[in-house]
């Protein structure tokens, strides 16, 4: 599966990794493992499965999202699935002992949910209210918890053995959609989700068949921009952002 989860503009944090993965494709090229990835040979495997996966059924569903769907529709679509994250947000931030950004986050929430028609337009932004994102791994990092060794997991891709851990409470606490019982609406509501967010990445394809090894590029990129994640670091801004995002992004 391909890279993803700092807000430079409407798209929030995909924008920001986007802009990080070409960043660094640009600072980092692949280079020999390094020791934090004890499992290469399985995670290779799980990279060539996820790829697999991505080319035969995920991509090709994105491309046809992107080319029926117009463009504020589907800006809608992520809005309200960035909106649906906030409960995880505000309780990493308080998990993380920062009430002034759990208050900010609680009032995006509020403002988008109802004004912004259950998070479909982000009313919070043009009124200052920044988006970002916590989740249970950054949490655990913060508590210091140890990454553990890199590890890339099926159909969810890059992660390591503490975000993979940290994974479980993320479906299981906080999730205003997310029904046990009903597999239907589970089934289509993260489909819709993978595919909406995986219609804004095609523009990293070119990035990866730039590189060597896609495999080396997508570990480095992934544990540097879950490293900056970690820290509250900003991404780095290109000197012309306009193009970037042209190339990436193209709505």
């Amino acid at each position: 599966m391909h890279p993803k989860n700092m807000f430079l503009g409407r798209t929030g944090p995909l924008r920001h990794a986007l802009m990080v993965i070409l960043m660094l494709s640009l600072a980092y090229p692949a280079r020999a493992a390094p020791s934090s990835d004890p499992f290469e040979s399985f995670n290779r495997a799980m990279y060539t499965f996820n790829d697999a996966f991505d080319r035969a059924l995920v991509k090709p569903l994105a491309v046809g999202y992107r080319y029926v769907i117009p463009s504020p529709i589907r800006r809608g679509v992520g809005n309200f699935f960035s909106n649906l994250r906030a409960p995880t947000t505000f309780i990493n931030d308080l998990l993380q002992g920062k009430p002034a950004r759990a208050r900010e986050t609680l009032d995006r929430f509020l403002l988008n949910s109802s004004i912004g028609l259950l998070g479909f337009i982000d009313i919070a932004m043009p009124l200052g209210k920044l988006p970002h994102e916590e989740d249970y791994g950054q949490t655990l990092a913060v508590w210091g918890v140890p990454s553990g060794p890199y590890l890339v997991l099926p159909f969810l891709g890059p992660s390591t053995a503490r975000d993979s851990i940290a994974k479980i409470p993320e479906f299981l606490i906080a999730d205003p959609l997310w029904e046990p019982g009903d597999v239907k609406v589970t089934v289509a509501r993260f489909g819709l989700r993978l595919i909406d967010l995986r219609s804004r990445l095609l523009g990293v394809d070119r990035i990866l068949q730039m590189q060597v090894d896609p495999y080396l590029f997508l570990r480095e990129t992934y544990l540097q921009q879950r490293s900056a994640q970690i820290s509250d670091s900003a991404a780095p801004r290109a000197e012309r952002p306009g193009e970037l995002e042209k190339l990436l992004l193209e709505e």
